[in-house]
């Protein structure tokens, strides 16, 4: 397998927990990505018109700073994992994807989601990162275990040539 980042975006601890158990799974290094300001209760309220997340949301430019820089340099493969906000990734995900050059490596999106897909998150990769391979993605389920993860990056593999 080529050197492989697992990179997240974690609000409640879902991704945090599939990042982690993919990790762990196919022996890739993690990469948590932080917001600068973190994201409280009320920062998350889906349901109130003028909470943090939901302004973010719905300005496309919005670039949410981060407490952490990434180094990608090493890698050849950076999977990034997310829970779906409005159909699509965080912000604060579109921030980590325009703060390093991921030309020549492969990207692959992945969400948490109860039901929600991935959406336009591969289009938006894709010009994010214009340098970069983007596949597509897939969404887990929260109770995602080691060896549906370890299967599902394995056969990625056949994109990597």
């Amino acid at each position: 397998m080529k050197k492989t980042l697992i990179a997240y975006f974690s609000a409640s601890g879902t991704t945090a927990t599939v990042a982690k158990t993919m990790a762990d799974a196919v022996g890739a290094d993690l990469f948590e990505i932080l917001p600068e300001q973190p994201y409280t209760a009320a920062d998350l309220d889906w349901t109130n018109k003028q909470s943090r997340s939901t302004l973010e949301m719905r300005d496309p430019t919005c670039r949410p700073a981060m407490a952490n820089k990434p180094d990608v340099s090493g890698y050849e493969v950076v999977l990034v994992g997310f829970p779906v906000w409005w159909y699509r990734e965080p912000s604060i995900v579109d921030t980590f994807l325009e703060s390093a050059d991921f030309s020549g490596k492969i990207l692959v999106p992945f969400c948490t989601s109860g039901g929600s897909g991935l959406g336009s998150t591969a289009k938006n990769f894709q010009s994010l990162a214009p340098g970069a391979k983007v596949l597509d993605g897939k969404r887990f389920s929260p109770s995602a275990g080691a060896e549906e993860l370890r299967r599902w990056v394995y056969g990625l593999g056949k994109f990597f040539s």
